[in-house]
């Protein structure tokens, strides 16, 4: 019987290397832990409880520590998006019509266009919507 436990494992082991998350991973130990338990007793129903209750406790131990590094709800955003809520100067006539205008943000020029098509005129502070392919989604700031 440990050749299945081991087949099992092997399976759960494969599937994990195939998933993003870090569940799959206790199955294959739980697995692997059966397979050491069929070696010393034959009864099915003792290997199975050994690997349920294996896989469930470590799972349960597990979950806060794998959640802290897994899942990172205050992430920075870089790059692009780091640019989303910034203000910005007009620095070439926004167009949204043709799709022409620039912004500079913290010394970076950007393509940009006009919320809802609005044409946006050089020197016009404005703050930064959204993204939108490679173009910022400006709206002007009213002073």
């Amino acid at each position: 019987m440990w050749q299945i436990w081991l087949i099992i494992a092997g399976f759960c082991f494969i599937i994990e290397i195939m998933t993003a998350g870090f569940l799959v991973f206790w199955f294959a130990i739980g697995a692997l832990l059966a397979m050491v338990t069929s070696i010393f007793v034959d009864n099915i129903i003792i290997q199975t409880a050994v690997f349920v209750i294996s896989s469930g406790l470590l799972i349960l131990a597990t979950k806060p520590f794998v959640e802290k590094f897994v899942q990172n709800k205050n992430s920075i955003q870089t790059n692009v998006y780091s640019t989303v809520g910034k203000t910005g100067i007009v620095i070439q006539d926004i167009d949204s019509i043709n799709g022409t205008g620039q912004i500079k943000v913290d010394g970076e020029v950007w393509s940009a266009i006009g919320i809802n098509q609005t044409n946006i005129a050089k020197g016009t502070e404005v703050k930064i919507d959204e993204i939108k392919g490679v173009k910022l989604i400006v709206s002007p700031i009213e002073k």
